[in-house]
């Protein structure tokens, strides 16, 4: 069991780094106000939640606590951002204070994952 759940750990953490990483290969269109929401900001926020969830299933039948509260606020973060992304998708350029809130809440998501214990 552990192995599959490293497994799954390794996936959400490569839909982080597409979501991340899409949202910061475009900081320098931000600046000019061309800023877009790739197709990989999208893949990496459905990522994000299927491993997410998949993963709450297998600590749960593996036994190990599960803090629910963690869970449930980085799941309402993480379906703001998938929402804003989402319908956002194919719009030419978004807005710098939209395109740089799903920056903030990813990051927020990220802190969370790792300074809540």
């Amino acid at each position: 069991m552990d192995v599959l759940i490293h497994v799954f750990v390794a996936l959400h953490i490569i839909g982080i780094a597409s979501l991340l990483g899409g949202f910061l290969t475009q900081m320098k269109a931000m600046s000019d106000g061309t800023a877009r929401f790739s197709p990989a900001m999208l893949h990496g926020a459905l990522t994000m939640l299927v491993t997410g969830a998949i993963l709450v299933g297998l600590n749960q039948a593996d036994d190990q606590t599960v803090n629910n509260i963690k869970i449930g606020v980085k799941l309402a973060l993480l379906v703001v951002i998938l929402g804003l992304v989402y319908v956002k998708r194919d719009e030419d350029k978004v807005e710098n204070g939209l395109f740089g809130l799903v920056g903030g809440l990813t990051t927020v998501n990220i802190f969370i994952a790792v300074l809540w214990t």
